[in-house]
């Protein structure tokens, strides 16, 4: 499938404000999802590259630095100007998205300005990280501070390559920190683009490092990394487990996790059909269904069941599939040939164990990982489709009959990060946003009311910590309590 030809400037690591080859001069390719062909050879970092990210990190947030030493305010000046370079840049960065990770053009758009209003949220948020005076016994006078964690390393899914970007970085740097962050090897080159406009916005060198590489090296060396004081990451459970065991096998670092999800969308049957369809199908067909928070578990009620599962079948029909530079394309490709193959194989799991194909179900051609839009019927909690997360376009249309019911079905699950509730009914409504174990709960729409000041994180195994919101820049920042001792009369 053809695909716009888009010029790639930074394929090597970015460490002290310099890009620089990796220590071993390896290289990996970048394929484009559309196609299937490589794009780019950025350099391939690993865990003496982490060494030297890590040791600019640290000179960096050493007492006296620049950067140490900077008043908040004007920590806030400097994240602005970076902002208003991403917004300059933002044709160019958005374009970068779409060739590594196969979004749409109008989809990557979006996100580029969603990440500038991130880092505008947190430029204003530097000088407004309080502690508090607390009314302690005695004669003393008792307060806390704030401080800024130190070097904090970064790791990143391929899903939202800049709007994941822009949750990591703008909290940890309007708290002060100094970072690293590994992009996922899918899509590192939109990590590298906005690391050059870093240097064009001011930051002090060592400051923000980018190492390309692959989880088991260069990731796993970071999470390992006794210098390193804290860990983000957002991506599958099944790491986040890893990054949890290599936190403790290092030094206790801190850990916040965005992780895996299933999450359930409820429809009752006193809700517009229509709408309701609207809203389910964006929920689980955005992004070509790869999204930690995707509504992959549809849930409608019988009275209005048949009705639902045949028109939600006509909408998945009207979604276009093709080149994501191309107008009026909806759907792209999935990132790269595992995840393609893994959604096939989860759609011939539900054939197998029941489930009744309405439309799609299969590959579309052989150039590129394009795959039907898919929707099931049928659907039973036990299946395969209905417990594990495809991360793909595969609606599972369940079938449910009362309120106690749903709540106790849409909580039999290991995850919990997000939820959505379709209905008339206000006390319905709040009946379930309040039962549900779910980190995000929107109520008549679904995953529309996601901003910078707005946390997201999930409950069980879909992670811990938030991002987003104050809730993020308090990740970020360790609390010291400081007593002073008073004259007895004061």
């Amino acid at each position: 499938m053809a695909s716009k030809k888009v010029d790639v400037k930074y394929t090597k690591l970015f460490i002290n404000n310099q890009f620089v080859d990796s220590v071993s001069k390896k290289t990996f390719q970048v394929l484009n999802p559309s196609t299937g062909k490589p794009i780019a050879n950025p350099a391939e970092g690993d865990k003496e590259d982490i060494e030297k990210a890590v040791s600019a990190a640290k000179a960096a947030f050493a007492r006296g630095s620049k950067w140490r030493s900077m008043d908040a305010s004007s920590r806030g000046v400097i994240i602005n100007k970076f902002a208003d370079l991403v917004e300059q840049h933002l044709e160019k960065i958005s374009e970068l998205e779409v060739l590594e990770n196969g979004k749409t053009l109008e989809l990557a758009k979006m996100c580029t300005q969603f990440a500038v209003s991130v880092f505008r949220y947190y430029a204003g948020y530097c000088d407004k990280i309080y502690g508090e005076t607390i009314p302690a016994d005695g004669p003393i006078m008792c307060m806390t501070r704030k401080e800024p964690l130190g070097v904090v390393g970064q790791i990143i899914p391929w899903n939202y390559p800049v709007l994941m970007l822009s949750w990591k970085w703008g909290p940890a740097l309007a708290a002060g920190c100094t970072l690293i962050l590994k992009p996922a090897e899918q899509t590192p080159l939109t990590a590298l683009y906005l690391a050059a406009l870093t240097k064009e916005a001011g930051f002090p060198d060592g400051v923000i490092n980018v190492v390309n590489g692959f989880g088991p090296t260069a990731g796993a060396s970071l999470a390992l990394h006794k210098d390193v004081r804290k860990i983000a990451f957002t991506g599958s459970t099944e790491i986040g487990h890893r990054i949890m065991e290599y936190a403790a096998k290092s030094n206790l670092k801190k850990v916040s996790l965005e992780l895996g999800g299933k999450s359930p969308l409820v429809v009752f049957d006193d809700y517009d059909v229509d709408e309701a369809v609207k809203i389910a199908g964006f929920a689980i067909f955005g992004n070509h269904g790869q999204s930690c928070c995707a509504g992959s578990r549809t849930y409608v009620q019988s009275g209005i069941y048949d009705k639902f599962v045949k028109k939600a079948a006509e909408f998945a029909k009207g979604i276009t599939v093709g080149d994501p530079f191309s107008q009026g394309i909806i759907q792209g490709p999935q990132v790269d040939e595992p995840s393609l193959t893994k959604i096939l194989n989860m759609i011939e799991s539900g054939k197998k164990q029941g489930a009744k194909v309405e439309t799609g179900g299969s590959r579309i051609g052989t150039e590129g990982y394009f795959v039907q839009p898919t929707v099931f019927s049928n659907v039973t909690d036990d299946m395969i489709i209905a417990k594990e997360e495809i991360f793909g376009p595969v609606q599972s249309i369940l079938k449910f009959d009362t309120l106690e019911e749903i709540i106790e079905r849409a909580n039999n699950t290991e995850y919990g990060l997000a939820a959505g509730v379709i209905t008339n009914n206000i006390t319905t409504a709040l009946t379930y946003a309040q039962s549900v174990e779910a980190g995000s709960v929107w109520i008549n729409c679904y995953d529309e009311v996601i901003g910078p000041q707005t946390p997201f994180g999930g409950y069980k195994k879909s992670g811990m910590g938030r991002d987003l919101g104050p809730e993020s820049v308090y990740e970020y920042v360790e609390t010291k309590t400081i007593s002073i001792k008073m004259p007895s009369k004061f």
